[in-house]
Formats: structure tokens, sequence, C-alpha cells
């Protein structure tokens, strides 16, 4: 009798055999995603309890964070997006998942976002002790003695940008020609940080063809492009394989002018490196004290750092320039969008901007612009519905496990809230779509100083604990100085007719409000427009 062999099997054979086991071992996936891991018991679509891909389709469309919202509605204030993942949409989440003390540290999804498998900055090192370590020294360039520095770097600029907007006048009553704020914000705030890092500006406002025009546009399609990537059912699998080939893929296919910008990074450090070395014996008062200086300076006071070392140099200025280009493009442009929507609350905010300081020339840093409490709620009120980072800042649970709203989470799993989702929380905030500065000011009629006090303590725009954006001043210091100086200067309109970058009725669910402004996910928000128009205020000097 013959025995039926494995070496007599034709190919047909063979691929029924293959295929059928491929099946099964998914089935067996799924099986043990949806009745036997520890997060089974988490509510959530069926999909996304079985397979990370409905997770990764909504990161690739750019509205992961309007699908959690959505969910959120759906199951309550906790919900698994992924297999492993589950997500939060309450304040008390924040402090047990991103305080001091949590026993988390940052996923692996940080590790799919570095260029090279060998480029570690602070955002992407996920041991918490070279974090830590790591973040003391980005921290340097914080300081009082940087921050005052970087105040008149600020103001330049600013000032530079009101001049072009006024070159762009079209005589029409007065009135600019229609500005995409986003994009012209962007240019602004990428020359400050030039200056700032480098002690070099890229002069992107500045008239004429200038290839880094581009790099904001560039570096959100980079984003773009690895987003879903790190949002991948199979990330794991993608870390393992980007030393082993799969990095010089993804070199192959980044956009030139990211490269562009890349390399233009490394020249300019290149050549600041070597004027730090230069002024390492002058005086400080002869120094260029830009944030590079005070990095540089921290690192080695009294020496060159070793060639090892400019490597990191390189990464967290890279960081700085990207990072600190995102949290204040979206935030100014997402402040000037609620208040050209919204007249009443602009011809507020300016009157009180306009009794504050007589000049625009006052307009500095200090206790008189901090002391601006309705424009400190504006700008709260808009990194409340615009966040920097719209979905959750990743976070593994470490062994023994964490406690997240009276339940346990074990090792392994990933957790997180979700800034977007949590500021439109309506449990937290009354009427949670609307644009409204006073819910942040004591008004014994409606708002009581208990009220306030709870809201603010629920904050976190900037994140916490140790992950904590470490320019967070400055970026407040720049928001302020830019839009108390904008309308001191300036009258500001949409353009008539313009509903760009608002909601409109034939997108989906919780895209269709006219009245707020449309984000893209790209784990960084992304932003267009909105359109505005400018008038020079009378009797304000320039």
């Amino acid at each position: 009798m013959l025995q039926p062999s494995l070496y007599n099997m034709s190919r047909a054979d063979w691929t029924v055999v293959s295929v059928s086991l491929v099946i099964l071992l998914v089935l067996i996936k799924v099986g043990y995603n949806l009745f036997l891991h520890p997060l089974a018991n988490v509510p959530g679509p069926f999909w996304a309890r079985a397979s990370g891909i409905p997770s990764w389709y909504h990161a690739y469309t750019g509205k992961r964070h309007i699908w959690l919202g959505q969910l959120f509605q759906i199951y309550g204030d906790v919900v698994r997006a992924a297999p492993n993942v589950a997500v939060f949409c309450n304040p008390k989440a924040d402090e047990a998942i991103y305080s001091n003390s949590s026993n988390v540290r940052r996923s692996q999804f940080y590790k799919a976002l570095k260029r090279k498998h060998d480029e570690d900055m602070p955002l992407n090192i996920v041991d918490v002790t070279e974090h830590a370590a790591r973040r003391k020294l980005l921290d340097l360039a914080f300081t009082a003695k940087p921050l005052r520095a970087a105040e008149k770097v600020i103001i330049k600029h600013v000032d530079r940008w009101h001049q072009v907007i006024l070159e762009g006048n079209d005589g029409v009553q007065g009135w600019t020609a229609s500005m995409d704020v986003a994009a012209s914000v962007g240019r602004l705030v990428f020359d400050v940080l030039g200056d700032l890092c480098f002690g070099k500006s890229f002069d992107m406002q500045e008239p004429g063809d200038n290839p880094m025009k581009a790099i904001p546009h560039t570096i959100a399609e980079y984003m773009r492009f690895y987003y879903p990537f790190c949002q991948s059912p199979f990330l794991s699998l993608m870390i393992w394989l980007k030393p082993r080939g799969l990095e010089w893929l993804m070199h192959f296919i980044t956009p030139p002018l990211v490269e562009r910008y890349n390399k233009f990074v490394y020249d300019t450090l290149t050549n600041r490196i070597a004027l730090e070395k230069q002024q390492a014996y002058k005086p400080q008062e002869e120094r260029r004290q830009d944030m590079f200086h005070f990095l540089y300076e921290g690192r080695h006071p009294s020496a060159a750092p070793p060639d090892c070392e400019e490597g990191d140099l390189r990464a967290d200025i890279s960081l700085l320039i990207i990072a600190g280009s995102d949290t204040t493009t979206v935030v100014l442009s997402g402040l000037f969008f609620y208040l050209s929507g919204d007249p009443g609350r602009c011809q507020k905010l300016t009157d009180e901007i306009l009794t504050t300081f007589d000049s625009v020339e006052d307009i500095v840093h200090g206790s008189k612009l901090t002391g601006c409490t309705y424009l400190r709620a504006c700008v709260d009120e808009a990194l409340r519905l615009v966040p920097a980072v719209p979905c959750e800042l990743q976070r593994e649970v470490l062994h023994g496990g964490i406690e997240i709203m009276g339940k346990h989470y074990a090792a392994g799993t990933i957790v997180g809230t979700v800034p977007w989702a949590t500021g439109r929380n309506e449990k937290v905030y009354e009427d949670p779509s609307s644009f409204r500065p006073e819910r942040w000011i004591v008004n014994r009629e409606t708002v009581t100083s208990e009220e306030v006090a709870r809201l603010k303590a629920t904050f976190h725009p900037f994140s916490s604990g140790p992950g904590v954006c470490a320019g967070r001043k400055l970026a407040l210091m720049e928001i302020m100085i830019t839009v108390a100086r904008t309308l001191h200067r300036f009258e500001l309109r949409r353009v008539p007719g313009s509903n760009r970058s608002a909601g409109r009725g034939k997108l989906e669910w919780e895209a269709r409000d006219k009245n707020e402004l449309q984000l893209e996910d790209a784990y960084i928000s992304l932003v267009e427009g909105p359109n505005l128009q400018f008038r020079k205020r009378q009797q304000v000097s320039m």
C-alpha cells in the first residue's frame, strides 16, 4: 500500500497547504485577539479588536483622530483601537500614563520614526534612563538665558512678517490680498527657528526663489509617508527589517526636497560646529548665543565635543526645528481661524491689547504680556481645539503593569490619551466644540475659580511628565508676541466667501461644523489655511 509523502506532492498541493496554513494562523491570531488577549474585555469595534488594520487605515487617511473621537462617543472613555492598544478620553488617564512615576516607556512606534536606525534623538529614544539623560541636555537650550536671547529674534522676524503682509496690499479698501495663514506663518516660524538654532535665518519670508520655502510642505509629506508605517500591524517586523535593507528602501523613496533639507541641516550644523570651536576661547559676550551655543556649551563648556557626540547635536537641533515649527504653526493658524470667524471675541482681544500697550514696540515678553488674561485664554482655547499632536502619544506598559481609571493593564500593553478627543470631552468642557476663551477666566457670575482650577489641572497641551515639551515656554512666547503685535498693527478678516480649512456638510462625522478648523493627523497636526486678509490700523506705527 502506498503511503502519502510530502515529497511527491504537486506544486498545486503545496499551494493549497500553504494557503490553508496561513488562513489557520490568521484565524488563531484573530481568535486570540478577540477572546484571550488581556484587552479582550476593553470595548471597541469588532475589526479593531481583531486586527490593527482599521487603525492603520485611518492613519493612512489622516482622519484617525476623528475615527477615535467617534468611537469614544459610542463606547465611552476607553476604547480598544487595535488588538494591543487601549486609548483614553479622560484627563484622569493623563496622570496615570504620563506622570514621572508612571510605569511606562515609549512604545516601538517611536523607533519607526527614526530616519536611520542609529540616529537617536530624545523623541525616539525608548530606554527610560537614556531618554532622561538626553532630555537633560536638550533642556539646556530652554533655560532663562536662551529664552531672553530668543525674544529679540522672535520680534525681528514678526516685524518682518508684518512688512511682507503690507507688501501684499491689493489696494481694495486697504485690505491685503488673500493669504494662506498656515503657509505664511510656517515660513515665519521656520525663519525664527533657523535663527535660534543656527544663528542663521532660512530667509523663507523674503521674495524670490528659495528652495527652502518648500521645506514645511515636504516635511508634512514626509510625516504623511512615515505615519502609516508607525501604525502598521506589522510594526515589529518593519523595525527588525529596518537595519536589514528596509532603511535603504525608505531612503530611496524619500522625497528629494526632504533629502535636500537633511543635507541643509547637516551642512549648516557643520559650519556652526566649526564656528563654535573657533569662538571657544572668546569672552561670552562676543560669542553667538543661539540655541546651538547653549547645547554645545552645556555638554562641554571648556572643550570641543568628540565626533561621536556631533551626531547627537545634529539630531537635537533637527528635532527642535521640526517639533518647534509644528506646534507654533498649528496653534497660530488655529487661533487666527477662530478669531477671524468670531468678530466679537476678536475685538475683545484687540481692545485688551490696544489698552495694555501704547505702541507695538511695547509688546515684548514680560509681565504686561503674560498679564493679558484674555490673550492667554484665547491661546489656551486654541491649544485645546487644535492640539499639536491629535492622537495618542503611545506608551508601553512595563513589567508589573499599570492601573488606569481603576483598571489594571498588563505589561506590554500600549496605552495613551487622545488630545483631540479629550479636548472635546463633554464631561470636562461645557459646549466643547465652541471657541469660548471665557471658560478659562474667573467670572463671579458664570465661571467660578474652582471651575477654572479644575480645567487647568486637567489641561496638558504640551503633555506632561518626562515627555513634556521642552520648548513649551518658547512656543508660548512666540505665539503671544505674534498675536499681540499682529492685532495691534492690523485688522483681520476671512476672505469673503472662503470656507477653506472649515468643516463642510459633505465630510465625515465631526468634520461638518463650519466653525471648526479641520486637522489632518500625520502624528503631528497638519493644517491648511485659513485664507485671511489684513488691513493696517490707523495711527499705528511700523
